[in-house]
Formats: structure tokens, C-alpha cells, sequence
């Protein structure tokens, strides 16, 4: 099996070195930018790139694919973290990249920030190693293709169709990026029209048993995912004091 392709942005550079060496340990592929700017070059290159003799090593036969998951940092030189991952989740190649902040900004505005531009996770500062470690096995284990729902490959309403063996949402023949989280989110709804689900029904639906969120990140993402599907947003009605339907 392939090795997963993680890169680490932080600028603090032993920090760096051991996450990479942490992620190689556990069977990861990993390499470092130290700087936003860094890192949009690293996504967006075609060679492999050493940053520290911790990190993936240069060879000639490496056979380059794109980045499986960032960690990372919010407080960076230049382009801040939030910045970049704007930038990553407005790009089609990149929209769709498992994101995990790393940050000393623990406000709950700032975590509601990071889960509002597409975060799949936000670890505090600091950290353990082997927390960060587990994580990431959470998050890319979220990303692995999933066998077809029973019902069929396609969930539709109206115009608004989720083809659940393409992972591809259209709305009105439109296409529209979501995030798995969004995805999986509009899937659950759609495909149990008119019943109710708790917040804590949604947790338990689609974030791992081992990622601890806000009680608002229900909200944050529904919100996110209302606003992509245009008309069809009005169909997600929150029940006050119960939780979100989708309604027909």
C-alpha cells in the first residue's frame, strides 16, 4: 500500500523534525514547509523537496503525488495558516485536502475560524506527539473511499443530486466542492428525509470517536454546506432545542 504523503508547516523547524520523524515512525511519508509561501510551492510542485534529513529523503525514482493531509500552523511568518488554508480549500486540486490546524490560538473564536474554512481538526498547543500521531490516523482513515450506500450510488433531490460512488455533489447540473465532512453531512440528512437528528446523532455519524470538536462545529459546517447548495439550503431546517432535518 502506498505510503499517505503528509506535509508539516510550522515555522519552528525542531518542531518540524519531530513530526516528520514521529509521522515516518508510524508509517507515513512526511515533509516540512516552514512558511505559508512554502508550502502553496510545495502543494504545487512536481518534485520532491528535502527540508531536514528527519524528513522524506530526495531520490530520483520518487514518484510524486499530491499532499494526503496538513498539519498545520496558524501564527506562521507572512500568510498566516488560516490564510493558506483559504487559499488550499478554493482550489479544485486542493479542495478536498484533509486539514488539521496546529496552533497556540486557542480561543473558541479562532477554533470556530479554522473549522469555518474547512479544518477536519484543531489540536492545541501543546500537544502530545502521539496525540498529533493518532489524529492523523483518524482523519485520513475518514478519507478512504467508502463502499456505495445500499440505496444506490445517487441520493437525489430535485436538482440537487449526491453521487455517493464518485463523491461528487451537482446543484442544478452545477458542480459544488464540498468537504467529506459536508458531504457526509448532507448524505446523512438526505438519505433520512424528515427525521430529526441530535447534534450529538450528527457527531456520532461522522466525526471518528477520537476527535474532540466544539459543540458548535455541527453548526459551523451545516452553515458552510447551506451556503453551497444555493436554493436547496432552505430543505435544512434546524429544529430549535432538537437538531437539523432535511425536509422535502
Amino acid at each position: 500500500m502506498e505510503q499517505k504523503r503528509i506535509l508539516v508547516v510550522d515555522d519552528e523547524q525542531d518542531l518540524c523534525e519531530i513530526l516528520c520523524y514521529n509521522l515516518m515512525v508510524a508509517g507515513y511519508r512526511a515533509e516540512a514547509a516552514y512558511s505559508a509561501e512554502e508550502a502553496l510551492e510545495l502543494v504545487h510542485s512536481s518534485q520532491c523537496i528535502v527540508h531536514s534529513s528527519q524528513c522524506i529523503v530526495h531520490s530520483s525514482q520518487c514518484i510524486v503525488h499530491g499532499f494526503d493531509l496538513l498539519l498545520l500552523d496558524v501564527m506562521l511568518p507572512g500568510l498566516s495558516g488560516f490564510e493558506l488554508a483559504r487559499r488550499l480549500r478554493q482550489d479544485e486540486a486542493t479542495v478536498s485536502v484533509p486539514i488539521i490546524f496546529l496552533t497556540a490560538k486557542d480561543a473558541e473564536e479562532d477554533m470556530l475560524r479554522g473549522f469555518g474554512l474547512g479544518a477536519d481538526d484543531y489540536i492545541k498547543k501543546p500537544f502530545s506527539v502521539r496525540e498529533v500521531v493518532a489524529r492523523v490516523k483518524a482523519v485520513l482513515n475518514r478519507s478512504l473511499p467508502q463502499p456505495p450506500f445500499k440505496e444506490g450510488s445517487r441520493i437525489c433531490h430535485e436538482g440537487l443530486v449526491l453521487d455517493v460512488g464518485k463523491k461528487t455533489t451537482t446543484v442544478d447540473g452545477a458542480s459544488v466542492s464540498l468537504t467529506k465532512t459536508e458531504f457526509e453531512l448532507l448524505g446523512l440528512l438526505m438519505r433520512h428525509r424528515g427525521q430529526v437528528f441530535s447534534r450529538q446523532q450528527i457527531f456520532d455519524a461522522v466525526w471518528p470517536e477520537d476527535v474532540v470538536v466544539s459543540d458548535r462545529t455541527v453548526d459551523v459546517n451545516i452553515a458552510r454546506m447551506r451556503k453551497k447548495i444555493g436554493r436547496y439550503s432552505d430543505n435544512i431546517v434546524a429544529r430549535q432545542g432538537f437538531g437539523y432535518v432535511f425536509e422535502e
